[in-house]
C-alpha cells in the first residue's frame, strides 16, 4: 500500500490493526479515505478471509459507498466482507439462531405503521383510551425501553410503584405476544432480540467471535446502548477492534445516542491505542479556529484541536438583522450577489436549528428568485400539520373543496371512517349536492346512520367557524380553529418529540397569519389562502438543479458546502428553549460546532433583534455560542444604524474592526439581450399572475431575473427560464 497520500496520524491508524483502538477523527479529517485503507490493509497482510471482518456504518448509503470503495481498491473480494448497518447486520445473524427465542427464521419486520397498528389492536383489547395514552407516546416508550436493554418483565419491575407504567408495561408484554405470534420483529427488537440471542447462547456468542476476527465501527459517539452491548460482546475483552467518531459531534442523544460509548471507551479497554485525526481537509483555518473556540467550552469532550494548511480565508460574516424577515432578506441577497459574481445557487446551504425557521427563508429566496431545495424535510407549507390547518380554512372559505373537507373531517379523530366519507360521497353525487352539505345534514340519509352523529356535528362546527369570519380577524380565527377543532390539544396530549415539532411548526405559521395582517391592505381569509397558494406552489426545481439547499443543522451532519449561513443564532433559539441543562447545552454547543465546520470556504452567522415567535414578536438576543468566538474571527456586516440606535444595542451588537453598508440590490436595467430572453418594456402573460409588463431585466449567466408588474398582483421577481412566460 503506498501510504505517501496520508498524513502521520492517518497512516497510525491503519497501521494499528490488532487490539482496541479508538480513532478520535475530526470534521473534514478524511476519515472514509483512512477507513476503506484500513480495511485494505487488514485483508492483505493479516492471515484472514473477508468475511472475517465486520464494519458496521449507520446508514445504508455509507455502506454502500465504502463496499464501493474498497471494492474499487482490492477487487470483487471485498464483497465477502461484513459492510452494513447495525440492523442489516443483526438481521442477517438473527436469520441463522432466532430459533433459540422462539421464532422461525422466515420472521417479518414490521415498520412503525405497522407496530401502531398492533398497539392499537393491544389497546383496544385491554380496555385503555387511546385519549389518555396516545399511541405515539406507548410507540417511544416500548421503543426507549429497548434502546436500554430492557424486556418485559425488567419494565414492569423498575416501575412496579408507578400506575402509568405499570398500565404501559401490559400493553408492552401484549404487543411482543402479538409480535411473536405473527412471527414478526419491530425495529428496535432487531438489535435488541441479537443481543439477547448473544447473551444467553455462549455457544453463538463464541461462534460469532471466532468469525468476526476484526471489527470496526463508525460514528461511534452515535451508537445507543443496545448497539454498544452489541459491540461488546461480539469484541469480547481482548478482540480487535476499533471504534471511529468524533465526540464532538455526538448530536443524536434525542434518538438514544449516548456519548458516555465513545468517552468511556478506554474505561473499558485499558490498553487501547488513541488516534487524533486532527488535520481538516476541508475548511479554512478561520473557520476552524471559531469551530474550536466554540467546542472548548465543553466539558464533556476527549479534546482535539482542528487545524489546517489553508491558512487564512474570509473572516465570518456576521449579520444582525432587526427582525426575521430583515434576516432572511440580507440571506437572500448575499447569495444573489454571489451567483452575479459566478458562484452556484447549490454552493450554498442555509442551516437552522428548528424546521419552523424555514418558512420566512423560503419565502424571501422566491422573491430574490433564488432557486432552493429543502433536504431532510418538506417545504413549510408542504409539512402535514401545515395542510390540516390550511385544509381547515379552505372548507371555511369554500365549503365545496371535497378534497380538504376529507383531508380534516377525521383530523383530529373524530369516529368518521373511510367508509361512512366514501357513503358521504356517493350520496352527494346522486343528489348533485357538495359533500359539505351531505355531513350537514347526514342525519336525513339512512345509509350514514352510525356515523351521522358526529358528521352533524363536524358540519355545525365549520358553520359556526364560517360566522366567524364575518366579524374576526384571520389570526383569531385560525386561533379558534387549532384550539375548538381539538387539533392542537391532540399534539399537546401526544407530548412526543414529533409533535412538539409540530407544534413549533403551527406557532410559526401563526406568525405568518400575524405578517399577512400586518401588510395587508384588506387582510381577509380568502386573501390569506391566496397568499400561501403562491407560496406552496411555486417549487419548480428539483434536486439535479442548481438550488441553494435548507436544512436544519442535524440533517446537516457529514455533508460541506463553499458557503453556509447559519440563521438565528439566538439564545432560546440556537440553543433551543429546551435547553435546561448543563447537559442539554453540551449538546447544542456540539450541533453549533457540527454547523460550522459544515463550511469550506464562507460562513456567515446571522441573528435578529427580535424575531415573531407565536404570533408574538419579542426580543431576541445573541446565542451564547455566538459570544464564545473571538472577534478576531469576526467581520460585521450589519447596516450601520442610527448613532442613538446603536448605543441602545450595543449589549446585543459585538463591535468589529469592519462595519459594511448593507444594501438592497439594484435590478440592473438592460434591453440589450440575445432574441429568445426578454427585454424591458415587453408586455407578457403569466398563468398564475395574469399579464404585466417587463420592468427591467437582471442576467444571469444563461438565464435572467426579471422584475415584473402584474395588473392584478402588482411586482414579481421571476427567473425566466422558470417563469413560463408569455409575449404578448
Amino acid at each position: 500500500m503506498d501510504f505517501s497520500r496520508f498524513n502521520e496520524k492517518q497512516k497510525e491508524a491503519i497501521l494499528q490493526t490488532d487490539g482496541q483502538v479508538l480513532v478520535l477523527a475530526g470534521a473534514g479529517s478524511g476519515k472514509t479515505t483512512m477507513l476503506v485503507s484500513r480495511l485494505a490493509y487488514i485483508l492483505e497482510t493479516k492471515n484472514i478471509r473477508p468475511y472475517n471482518i465486520l464494519a458496521i456504518t449507520f446508514t445504508n448509503k455509507a455502506a454502500a459507498e465504502m463496499r464501493e470503495r474498497i471494492e474499487a481498491q482490492i477487487g470483487p473480494v471485498a464483497r465477502d466482507m461484513w459492510i452494513s448497518t447495525f440492523h442489516s447486520a443483526c438481521v442477517r445473524l438473527l436469520r441463522g439462531c432466532c430459533e433459540r427465542i422462539g421464532f422461525d427464521p422466515s420472521f417479518v419486520i414490521y415498520d412503525s405503521a405497522d407496530s401502531k397498528t398492533v398497539l392499537k389492536d393491544c389497546m383496544k383489547e385491554l380496555n385503555i383510551d387511546e385519549r389518555l395514552m396516545p399511541i405515539k407516546m406507548l410507540a417511544g416508550e416500548i421503543s426507549r425501553a429497548k434502546d436500554n436493554l430492557l424486556d418485559v418483565t425488567a419494565y414492569a419491575h423498575i416501575h412496579a410503584t408507578d400506575h402509568r407504567k405499570k398500565v404501559i408495561a401490559d400493553v408492552y408484554e401484549l404487543y411482543q405476544q402479538k409480535l411473536k405470534k405473527n412471527n414478526a420483529l419491530d425495529f428496535d427488537d432487531i438489535v435488541f432480540m441479537t443481543v439477547r440471542v448473544l447473551s444467553e447462547n455462549p455457544d453463538i456468542l463464541e461462534k460469532q467471535r471466532e468469525r468476526f476476527k476484526y471489527i470496526m465501527v463508525d460514528e461511534y459517539q452515535d451508537t445507543n446502548n443496545a448497539q454498544y452491548m452489541l459491540i461488546s460482546l461480539l469484541a469480547g475483552e481482548d478482540g480487535n477492534i476499533c471504534v471511529v467518531g468524533d465526540d464532538d459531534q455526538s448530536i443524536y442523544r434525542f434518538r438514544g445516542a449516548n456519548i458516555r460509548n465513545i468517552l468511556d471507551f478506554e474505561k473499558e479497554y485499558p490498553n487501547a491505542h488513541v488516534v487524533k485525526l486532527e488535520q481538516n481537509y476541508r475548511s479554512t483555518s478561520n473557520i476552524l479556529n471559531a469551530a474550536n473556540a466554540v467546542i472548548s467550552h465543553n466539558r464533556g469532550r476527549k479534546g482535539k484541536n482542528l487545524w489546517t494548511s489553508k491558512d487564512g480565508g474570509d473572516l465570518i460574516f456576521s449579520f444582525v438583522g432587526q427582525n426575521e424577515r430583515d434576516e432572511a432578506r440580507f440571506i437572500a441577497d448575499q447569495i444573489s450577489n454571489r451567483v452575479k459574481k459566478g458562484a452556484k445557487f447549490s454552493d450554498c446551504a442555509i442551516l437552522y436549528r428548528t424546521n419552523a425557521q424555514s418558512r420566512v427563508l423560503e419565502e424571501m429566496l422566491l422573491q430574490y428568485a433564488v432557486p432552493y431545495r429543502v433536504l431532510a424535510g418538506l417545504r413549510f407549507y408542504d409539512r402535514k400539520e401545515i395542510k390540516d390547518i390550511i385544509a381547515y380554512l379552505r372548507i371555511i372559505h369554500n365549503p365545496a373543496d371535497s378534497v380538504s373537507l376529507k383531508r380534516i373531517i377525521n383530523e383530529p379523530k373524530r369516529g368518521i371512517g373511510a367508509a361512512s366519507i366514501e357513503k358521504a360521497e356517493n350520496i352527494a353525487a346522486e343528489n348533485d349536492i357538495t359533500l359539505f352539505e351531505t355531513v350537514l345534514f347526514a342525519n336525513e340519509y339512512s345509509e350514514l346512520s352510525r356515523a351521522a352523529v358526529k358528521m352533524v356535528e363536524f358540519g355545525r362546527l365549520i358553520k359556526t367557524f364560517q360566522k366567524a369570519t364575518e366579524v374576526t380577524h384571520v389570526s383569531d380565527l385560525v386561533a379558534r380553529v387549532l384550539n375548538e377543532s381539538g387539533y392542537m390539544a391532540m399534539l399537546e396530549l401526544e407530548n412526543s418529540i414529533e409533535s412538539r415539532t409540530r407544534i413549533d411548526n403551527i406557532n410559526e405559521f401563526m406568525s405568518a397569519v400575524t405578517e399577512y395582517e400586518k401588510s395587508a391592505e384588506s387582510p381577509s381569509l380568502g386573501g390569506f389562502l391566496e397568499n400561501v397558494a403562491l407560496v406552496s406552489e411555486i417549487d419548480a426545481y428539483d434536486e439535479d438543479q442548481d438550488a441553494c439547499v435548507l436544512m436544519t443543522v442535524h440533517s446537516a451532519k457529514g455533508l460541506e458546502f463553499p458557503v453556509v449561513f447559519v440563521a438565528g443564532l439566538e439564545d432560546g433559539l440556537f440553543p433551543s428553549a429546551r435547553s435546561n441543562t448543563d447537559e442539554d447545552i453540551e449538546e447544542e454547543r456540539r450541533l453549533c460546532y457540527v454547523a460550522i465546520t459544515r463550511a469550506k470556504e464562507t460562513l456567515y452567522v446571522t441573528q435578529a433583534r427580535q424575531r415573531t415567535i407565536f404570533g408574538k414578536t419579542t426580543p431576541a438576543f445573541p446565542s451564547r455560542f455566538y459570544k464564545e468566538i473571538p472577534n478576531e474571527y469576526i467581520k460585521d456586516v450589519s447596516p450601520v444604524i442610527d448613532r442613538a440606535v446603536k448605543t441602545a444595542t450595543d449589549t446585543f451588537r459585538r463591535s468589529a474592526p469592519f462595519v459594511e453598508t448593507y444594501k438592497k440590490p439594484v435590478a440592473v436595467q438592460t434591453s440589450n439581450v440575445t432574441s429568445d430572453c426578454f427585454t424591458t418594456g415587453d408586455r407578457v402573460s403569466h398563468t398564475k399572475f395574469g399579464e404585466g409588463v417587463i420592468k427591467s431585466v437582471t442576467p444571469f449567466e444563461r438565464d435572467a431575473l426579471l422584475e415584473i408588474e402584474f395588473v392584478t398582483v402588482g411586482t414579481k421577481r421571476l427567473m425566466a427560464a422558470y417563469a413560463k412566460l408569455k409575449k404578448l
